[in-house]
């Protein structure tokens, strides 16, 4: 069984953990002066270790673009072998970057320069071992916080039985139709639509969920699903997320059209 692991998909949060690990480079380089960093000249260290600070930053970022292919290939969610394919590709490039960055600029491909085992081992992996806490720490946080405004912003559709309800995302709630005793909630679980038959009344829900529009007697909505209008005979209906359609009686036509052009 696959085992979720905390996620934030927002790049702003990713840009912050990325400012970080910048400033984290540079503060712990310039005070520690770790292996020949002490010989450098002041002007030297103005120089060489803010872009160091500059490339980590660009390394986290560079596997963003895998960060986001693995989000998208299971489905939006996030598992811990998601999290350690992302460690491992970072770690892999962040060596090669870090030894290309020496070779080119630090040294100008002086022949003198330190062997490739040498400067993984001595100097890269160590570099690693004070960068990856930073990283992991910051994008546990972000994904513990993340989850916790999505657990907020969850709505709960009860039934009148014990054991019925729905814990679901407001956004994930595309409509509501009325049948019978029951109502039948249409929802998104992952990318696939499915649906769960409740015993309630449309009316219990319409009153206690405002965001949800009556468009029908049979019928509430979700307008941030709205996809575009149809016209069958005269009759206007409104076309949803996975081509669900639904009738809109004439009584509520002004309401949802208003309230759909203002989300629109």
């Amino acid at each position: 069984m696959k085992r979720s692991y905390p996620f934030d998909p927002l790049l702003k949060h990713h840009a912050i953990i990325g400012l970080v690990l910048a400033i984290w480079i540079f503060v712990f380089l310039y005070f520690t002066e770790p292996l020949d960093v002490n010989e450098f000249s002041d002007e030297e260290k103005l120089i060489y270790l803010p872009a160091y600070g500059l490339l980590g930053t660009i390394l986290y970022f560079i596997n963003l673009p895998l960060q986001n292919w693995l989000y998208r290939k299971r489905n939006k969610k996030w598992f811990l072998t998601s999290e350690i394919a992302f460690t491992l590709s970072f770690i892999i490039i962040g060596i090669i970057v870090l030894r290309l960055f020496y070779l080119h600029i630090v040294i100008d491909w002086n022949p003198n320069a330190y062997t490739l085992w040498y400067h993984i081992r001595a100097i890269i992996l160590p570099a690693m071992l004070t960068i990856l806490p930073i990283v992991l720490i910051g994008r546990f946080a972000f994904g513990k916080y993340h989850e916790k405004q999505l657990e907020d912003q969850k709505i709960e559709i009860s039934g009148e039985g014990n054991y019925e309800g729905l814990r679901l995302q407001l956004n994930d709630v595309i409509c509501i139709q009325s049948s019978d005793n029951y109502i039948e909630v249409f929802y998104l679980s992952g990318d696939s639509l499915k649906k769960t038959l409740i015993r309630n009344k449309l009316s219990v829900i319409d009153n206690e969920f405002s965001e949800l529009l009556r468009a029908h007697r049979s019928y509430l909505i979700n307008p941030y699903h709205f996809q575009q209008w149809k016209t069958d005979n005269g009759k206007l209906n409104v076309i949803l997320s996975h081509n669900i359609i639904v009738p809109i009686s004439k009584t509520y036509q002004t309401a949802i059209k208003a309230s759909i052009n203002s989300t629109t």
